[in-house]
Parts: structure tokens; C-alpha cells; sequence
């Protein structure tokens, strides 16, 4: 496949599946034996996996949408970066949590093999982290944490005098 071919299905995955649910078209866009090298906890392999973490996504998030800040592609690869915007308004089964309502902003990155005009295999990574402290679910960042204990440390000597 072109550059161009490999872009455009790239594109259409993000769009068909993930943003939009459409499943059906996931045997036209990638291999069943699709290898995701960083797959959620109980992804199932292949296909299946890669529509099964969009359904785990989308019933958290399903106002979830996607836009596409850059994609390169050559004729074996197509790599891309995204900014997903939704609204956690269902439960986040593959986390345990439950909806909370709030809304977030977060980015993440692919890159793809192609083979046979599908996608074939994916290493990618999600700003994970950021997406939790948005819902209020994840840690606090470290300066946070390293402001707290030192306004801690200076109430408690100020209380001792």
C-alpha cells in the first residue's frame, strides 16, 4: 500500500471503530492476528482485542471523540498522535470505576505495521495517567505531593512552637 492508502486507514479506523463503534468494518481494516504489544489487562488476541478495548473505552467514554494532531506513513508503517475528548458518563470496567461525570482531555500515539492492506500489528501509549487525574482517580503529581508534605512539615514545626 501508498503512504497515502496507509493514512487513510489509519484515519478510518480512529474514526470507524473507535470514535463512531462501527465493529463491522474491523475485518476490513485489520489482520485477525492483529499483535497489540501493549494490550489492556483481559484484552482478548488478535481483532478481537483491538474491538474489544474500543467497546471497554467507549462504554466509559461514549461521547468520545478523536482528533488526529499529525500521521506520517510510509508504505509498511503509519504512525499517528491523537487528542480524545469525552465525558466519563459510564462505568470504566476494565479500572473498576464507575461513571463520574467528568469530562477529559487526553493523548496518545500509534504506530502501526501494515500488511495486506490491513493493520496488522500496534505499539502504542495512552496519557493514561492524565486521564485519571482528570476523573479525580489517579495520584496527585509529584510537586503536588512534594508541596503537600513540605507546607505538612512547616504547619507541624510551626504548631511545636
Amino acid at each position: 500500500m501508498t503512504a497515502e492508502e496507509n493514512v487513510a486507514l489509519y484515519r478510518r479506523w480512529l474514526d470507524e471503530i473507535w470514535t463512531k463503534g462501527n465493529y463491522t468494518v474491523a475485518p476490513e481494516l485489520l489482520a485477525e492476528d492483529l499483535i497489540d504489544h501493549t494490550p489492556m489487562q483481559g484484552q482478548p488476541a488478535g481483532r478481537a482485542g483491538d474491538v474489544w478495548a474500543a467497546a471497554q473505552i467507549r462504554r466509559a467514554f461514549p461521547d468520545m471523540r478523536f482528533s488526529i494532531d499529525v500521521v506520517f506513513a510510509d508504505d509498511r508503517y503509519v504512525t499517528g498522535r491523537w487528542t480524545m475528548t469525552a465525558t466519563n458518563t459510564g462505568p470504566f470496567d476494565v479500572f473498576g470505576i464507575p461513571p463520574t461525570g467528568r469530562p477529559v482531555t487526553m493523548g496518545g500515539q500509534e504506530i502501526f505495521k501494515v500488511r495486506d492492506g490491513r493493520l496488522a500489528e500496534v505499539w502504542h501509549c495512552e496519557d493514561t495517567p492524565s486521564m485519571l487525574q482528570q476523573l479525580h482517580l489517579g495520584p496527585p503529581p509529584a510537586f503536588v505531593m512534594k508541596a503537600s508534605a513540605r507546607l505538612s512539615a512547616l504547619q507541624y514545626r510551626r504548631a511545636k512552637s
